[in-house]
């Protein structure tokens, strides 16, 4: 579906910081979108209007700011919310996923018990640019038995192919926003 509108209003907060982590990425930070009030507040708003229709059951918040965003989101539609963590934060048993990343590997996880087969599941998080996080929480959800209803972003990086290749795997991706060249 790819984004809805251009969303310049919100797109002004975002600040470019260049060669973060290592030199020659483009990160696209969200810090001045959150620390404004009603642009965090427009945003939420937003992602909620097009969260509606998928008709999730939860909401997949992918640590951490997808927690920012995904918990707003949750509580605008009157659901819950599915927390994915890196390793180490949560207690009791535990199912997990490796995956590459665009400069390293890392894992997530949720608890065995959260999730109850035939579930919809709609991902959020702040930015899709590789998609390795949020296609290691696809393969999460899928195989815990849930369905995912869709993936929600404020930024889409498209030149990095990440919401291509999400909708290869069948997987509905919209974002806010977003930002060629990058």
């Amino acid at each position: 579906m790819g984004a809805s509108g251009d969303n310049a209003d919100l797109k002004a907060l975002i600040r470019n910081i260049p060669d973060f982590p290592k030199p020659g990425v483009q990160f696209r930070d969200v810090t001045g979108l959150l620390l404004d009030g009603h642009g965090f507040s427009e945003t939420t708003d937003r992602l909620a209007t097009l969260a509606a229709p998928l008709k999730p059951d939860l909401v997949a918040a992918v640590e951490a700011r997808g927690f920012l965003f995904g918990a707003a989101v949750a509580k605008a539609l009157g659901i819950g919310i599915l927390p994915i963590r890196k390793p180490g934060k949560l207690p009791g048993d535990k199912v997990g996923v490796d995956y590459a990343l665009e400069y390293g590997t890392d894992r997530l996880e949720m608890h065995a018990y959260d999730l109850v087969p035939a579930t919809r599941v709609l991902i959020i998080d702040d930015l899709i640019a590789t998609c390795g996080t949020v296609m290691a929480t696809v393969k999460l959800i899928r195989d815990q038995g849930g369905v995912v209803a869709g993936a929600l972003f404020v930024v889409d990086l498209p030149d990095l192919g990440g919401a291509a290749r999400l909708r290869g795997a069948g997987v509905e991706t919209i974002s806010l926003m977003t930002f060629e060249g990058d």
